[in-house]
């Protein structure tokens, strides 16, 4: 298929670069203020290589994105909350144009769910999100092949960053701010890890599992949410002498999202350690499934992209 890639971070810039190998073209990668278009396909690596060396990907103007002939829109442009734009806009540009849609941005799909369906329904092409949710871990597509009605709960550890503080923590009894500092220098944690640390970047996830399990009627406001700046050493002292440990877990279900510190056995499935993210899919036939992996990162989230690429059918419209 031809991709049209918005957002040339290190997501878009990994789909753009990997697509070839999945036997896709693309024909589009844009940043805030350039895009590199053509419609027989743009040179990835030239383009790449600008971004990487501080330029802008190409000379076009990124509107020009939406005037070229393709087949699925990636939207991978940052995250943003509340009304969720310039993504939501862009994703409705695309399916009102009967493209496809697979996208990387939490954004969408967390806070306008339902509006995005409703959008679907009237065009001719779909919209995958695999890539919101766990990064390569295929979270989304578990619960496709069980089917959303006979799963009843999903819960884990989906944030990194919060999961290698909280592991330096206990097994180095160091204090968080020692920690998040020492994850900043690393790159683990961003200049501004409010995100991640505050529980929003989770929350977001497990608000988008719930739409998923309840078909709608979520978002991030609806969402019970605690982050970890307050947890002290001595709370995972005291929990280690009991055998458990402190992970910053959050659970979605058809009655809601709920996201905060959580106690946890030491040696159990939730209690995954540096920046590894795990999932727990409970099930009504198959039991408790666990899918366990890199929950971030640009080739891997890329990954989750381009396989809702291939699931994507043909499109069938009139140009």
């Amino acid at each position: 298929m031809k991709l049209a890639v918005l957002g040339a971070g290190d997501v878009g810039r990994s789909v753009a670069t990997l697509a070839g190998d999945y036997g896709h073209e693309v024909v589009a990668l844009a940043d805030s203020s350039s895009a590199a278009v053509d419609p027989d396909g743009i040179p990835v690596d030239d383009a790449v290589s600008r971004k990487e060396g501080g330029d802008g990907v190409g000379t076009a103007d990124p509107e020009e994105v939406f005037e070229t002939e393709y087949d699925v829109l990636v939207e991978a442009t940052p995250t943003t909350l509340g009304d969720a734009e310039p993504g939501f806009g862009h994703v409705t540009r695309a399916l009102e144009a009967d493209r496809h849609v697979v996208l990387a941005n939490k954004g969408p799909v967390a806070e306008r769910y339902d509006e995005l369906r409703a959008l679907e329904a009237e065009s001719a092409g779909s919209v995958r999100f695999e890539a919101t949710v766990g990064g390569a871990i295929p979270v989304l597509s578990t619960i496709e092949d069980c089917t959303p009605q006979a799963v009843t709960a999903v819960r884990g550890v989906l944030n990194g960053t919060a999961n290698f503080i909280l592991t330096r923590m206990a097994a180095e009894g160091l204090d968080y701010e020692h920690v998040l500092a020492e994850a900043q220098d690393l790159g683990v944690a961003e200049a501004d890890p409010t995100f991640d640390v505050d529980g929003t970047d989770a929350a977001l996830k497990f608000v988008i599992l719930a739409n998923v399990l309840a078909d709608g009627g979520f978002s991030l406001e609806d969402a019970t949410v605690e982050g970890i700046e307050d947890v002290p050493g001595s709370a995972l002292e005291l929990a280690a002498e009991d055998g458990r440990t402190i992970r910053l877990i959050g659970e979605a279900t058809r009655d809601g999202v709920r996201v905060g510190p959580r106690l946890v056995p030491e040696n159990g499935a939730l209690a995954v350690t540096g920046t590894r993210n795990i999932v727990q899919i409970e099930t009504r036939h198959a039991g408790s499934l666990h899918s366990s992996g890199r929950g971030a990162g640009g080739p891997e989230t890329a990954t989750a992209v381009l396989s809702d690429v291939g699931r994507l059918p043909d499109l069938e419209r009139d140009d």
